[in-house]
Order: structure tokens, then sequence, then C-alpha cells
């Protein structure tokens, strides 16, 4: 399995220097990281290469500021279907542009989702798509103060 080679071998500190940089911006050209790393940029290229063969690096992406596009209202919804309605929450959920991320957990609840949304009246509505079929406890969320981040990344050399 291609997996196995990381976890097994864990990655250097340049590995780590090297995702810790393009969790910063992804965009980066290799000649700056190579520079930033000490390597030569094929060096770096082919690094990049295997992370991503070895699904440490599983694809790249662009930051969005939701409040620029009209969608300033944040919260977590925690859903519990009632008795033979999981699948037909699970669907409802799939289906809403609003939910921006949704995982299944353990625990009273079995879904918790994340939305982002135009106002309180657009949380509402899509409540009112789900509590039929559901429980719901919502959190509106006032602020983040620990963004999405990398988890601890440790080299073994």
């Amino acid at each position: 399995m291609k997996h196995l080679n990381y976890k097994n071998n864990g990655i250097d500190t340049i590995d780590e220097k090297i995702l810790n940089t393009l969790s910063n911006n992804a965009r980066i050209s290799n000649v700056v990281l190579a520079r930033l790393v000490g390597l030569s940029p094929p060096s770096v290229a082919e690094r990049i290469k295997k992370l991503e063969d070895a699904g440490v690096i599983e694809g790249y992406t662009v930051k969005i500021n939701p409040d620029a596009l009209g969608l300033p209202i944040r919260a977590w919804l925690r859903i519990r279907p009632v008795p033979g309605q999981l699948q037909k929450v699970l669907k409802i959920l799939q289906e809403q542009p609003e939910i921006i991320e949704c995982d299944r957990v353990t625990g009273d609840d079995c879904f918790v989702a994340r939305a982002q949304l135009q106002s309180v009246d657009h949380l509402e509505k899509l409540i009112d798509k789900v509590i039929p079929y559901s429980m719901t406890n919502t959190s509106i969320i006032q602020s983040s103060p620990v963004t999405r981040r990398l988890p601890p990344i440790s080299s073994s050399k």
C-alpha cells in the first residue's frame, strides 16, 4: 500500500517544512519553496510528488472569505435523526449547499454539520428542512479563535 511508506518511515524535517509551507500558501513556486527548505527545485518537486503519491497531500485548495460573498452567518448543527430516518436526513444534508461540511459522529447526535448562511432567517429555513426527520441543536458561531490548520506533524529524523 502506498500510504504505508510515510506511516512506517515518517516524514523528515524537510518534508515537514514543505507541508507547513504549502499549507500556508499552496501557490508558492517550487523555486521559492526550494530556497526556503534548502533544496533544488527538482528535489522539491520530487518530494512533493512522493507526498502526493503516498496520499499525504490529497489536494490543493483556495481559501474563500464567505463574508465577501454575502454569507456572514456561520453555524454548527447537531442533528439526531428520529428512528428510521438516518438515510433521509443524510440525503437532505448532502443536498443543501449551505452545509459546507458534515461529520457522522458517535454520541447522542449522529451528525455535526457546519453551515454558512446569509441570515438567521436562512438558518431557520435550513433547520426546517431537517426538523421533520430529526431533532437538532444549533449554535451560531461568534468567532473562530482557532481556524483550520494542519494537525501536528512530527518528523522522525
